[in-house]
């Protein structure tokens, strides 16, 4: 198992850059690995990621998620790996630091990537810095999901059903 960490400096502020994260169907526009994500339910969500031919999908559930705080997700089905999670930390009014960790490992395209030195941080580094310019080039978030997840249940008095909107904002 590698476990992969990276931080960023976000030229927003933490409502926005946690609010924005947490739009995980838009993280195609900004992690290069990413094909498309469909959020399920609030705390489970189907992933197809690769890279040039190479497609895998798999199903991600949220255990630990807290507004403006942090999310904490595994893989379902595939020995509990990727593994990962994401802190927010506000360094001004108008600045936040994202924090990103990732476990990667097994017989997938995940654990072939973490298998190859260097490969897994440089593209995770990468796509943290894609994910600055995207937050910092929408200025305020696309929307957000301010629930509290623990235990991979969503905590009472949460909606039930995830609301995501893709931005139209042009990428690239």
């Amino acid at each position: 198992m590698k476990t992969i960490e990276n931080t960023v400096a976000v030229s927003v502020p933490l409502r926005t850059a946690y609010d924005q994260w947490t739009q995980f169907e838009t993280f195609p526009r900004f992690m290069s690995g990413v094909k498309r994500v469909r959020q399920q339910t609030c705390s489970v969500s189907v992933w197809v990621v690769g890279a040039g031919p190479l497609r895998q999908e798999f199903t991600v559930e949220i255990l630990e998620q807290a507004a403006d705080s942090h999310v904490v997700w595994r893989t379902l089905g595939r020995g509990d790996l990727p593994r990962g999670e994401v802190r927010f930390r506000a360094l001004a009014e108008d600045s936040t630091e994202v924090g990103l960790l990732v476990e990667l490992g097994g017989r997938n395209l995940a654990g072939a990537l973490g298998a190859v030195s260097g490969v897994a941080e440089r593209v995770l580094g990468r796509d943290l810095i894609r994910f600055k310019y995207f937050a910092e080039g929408l200025g305020e978030a696309t929307a957000g999901w301010r629930g509290t997840i623990r235990g991979g249940h969503v905590q009472p008095g949460m909606p039930e059903e995830a609301k995501s909107p893709t931005p139209t904002w042009p990428m690239g």
